[in-house]
């Protein structure tokens, strides 16, 4: 498997994302993605994925409020090979000074590590009142790397400099990037992470599921969901175009739609986080992981993408540019 260099650690091209694992808070399986996931459930996809060399797994405080975080740290008890990424979530931090050391502690627990391999700012909430806090957690060694997340380029160049004059760097950018949704390539913060040596680890690759053909206007997502709301059966209806590209594209590479998608992102230059809530979501990885596409694959799936109109952006997010 191809995989990225961060400093000592090798990332894999795939990192495996765990924001349906869980219940509770709005930000749980249950409301963003109609998921009712326990360990028991997800063990087996956790066992799939590391025997098959994918050991980059990305949570966060806020998933089902501390779920998923508790689930994924009973599954790496004793296993050191596993590379441990969370979040700091500036909108669920209260008003004390010690917000971030205090949430990062709370993620330590739940995961049952003594540090976290890289942690995030999940959101640009204040900048220059958040970012100095990860200073003394890199100094002590409590976080080994840190990345930006949901952050457009004047953010990201902000929180570097107030890094830099510590002797730290930034070392990903994590924002939502896709087929449907390019607005991080079209500020140019692709190609300012890829000159300044910083992994751009791109989410949402699948649109929640909207480009893996399990879905369409007549099975649509469930209903009461936050991705139901988000692609209804006229966005979906929208999508066939791309679809069919997606795959005769796939049919060369005996790939699945969903698989193209992925390959796509790596294609970019940029690691995909793919949730993972079944093992074959695993066999998906493991085959995107091996497919390259060529450039004349890539400019078929972005024109069949951009004759869709449809563009996909987060309640949480704002525009990249």
């Amino acid at each position: 498997m191809k995989s990225l260099k961060l400093q000592n650690n090798n990332i894999p091209s795939i990192a495996l994302g765990t924001w349906s694992w869980g219940t509770g808070g709005g930000a749980g399986g249950d409301s963003v993605f109609g998921n009712y996931l326990t360990a028991t459930d997800l063990k087996p996809v956790f066992d799939a994925a590391m025997e098959a060399g994918f050991n980059f797994w990305d949570t966060a405080a806020v998933y089902g409020m501390g779920a998923s975080e508790t689930i994924l740290g009973n599954f790496t008890k004793g296993r050191k090979e596993v590379l441990i990424s969370t979040k700091f979530t500036p909108q669920i931090a209260g008003n004390s000074d010690n917000a971030v050391e205090e949430m990062l502690n709370g993620s330590l627990n739940r995961l049952g590590v003594d540090h976290a391999d890289m942690y995030w700012i999940h959101n640009p909430e204040d900048v220059k009142r958040w970012t100095p806090k990860l200073i003394p957690l890199m100094k002590s060694g409590k976080v080994k790397y840190v990345g930006v997340s949901n952050h457009n380029l004047e953010e990201i160049k902000t929180a570097a400099s107030i890094l830099a004059k510590e002797g730290l760097t930034i070392s990903a950018v994590q924002n939502h990037y896709s087929l449907l949704y390019r607005s991080s390539e079209e500020a140019g913060i692709i190609d300012y992470c890829k000159e300044n040596g910083i992994i751009f680890f791109s989410y949402m690759v699948l649109e929640q599921g909207a480009l893996t053909d399990k879905y369409s206007a007549q099975h649509p997502f469930p209903s009461g969901t936050r991705r139901g709301e988000a692609f209804s059966a006229d966005v979906l209806f929208k999508l066939e175009g791309l679809i069919h590209v997606m795959r005769d594209i796939g049919s060369k590479y005996n790939a699945s739609t969903a698989q193209i998608a992925i390959a796509w992102s790596i294609a970019k230059g940029t690691v995909p986080i793919i949730g993972v809530t079944k093992t074959n979501h695993i066999e998906d990885a493991i085959k995107a992981a091996e497919v390259n596409l060529s450039a004349q694959d890539v400019r078929d799936l972005e024109t069949a993408a951009k004759d869709t109109s449809v563009e996909v952006r987060g309640s949480w997010e704002k525009p990249m540019h």
